[in-house]
């Protein structure tokens, strides 16, 4: 899998999704959520940029 092509822009998602979602974002949280969405936007690239096999498949069950 391969990394996204365009960063996020948390501001623009969050007025994306969050009256698609039925959410109310207070302003006093935005910042708040716009640094949570940019720091799970950070590790998910960490996962995506795990390299994996073609022929590896997911395991059923996580055991750390």
């Amino acid at each position: 899998m391969s990394k996204p092509t365009t960063p996020l822009d948390p501001e623009a998602w969050i007025d994306a999704t969050a009256p698609a979602l039925g959410l109310a974002v207070d302003p006093a949280w935005r910042p708040g959520v716009t640094a949570n969405l940019t720091r799970m936007a950070e590790l998910a690239n960490l996962v995506l940029a795990f390299p994996l096999a073609d022929d590896e498949d997911a395991a059923p069950v996580y055991r750390p």
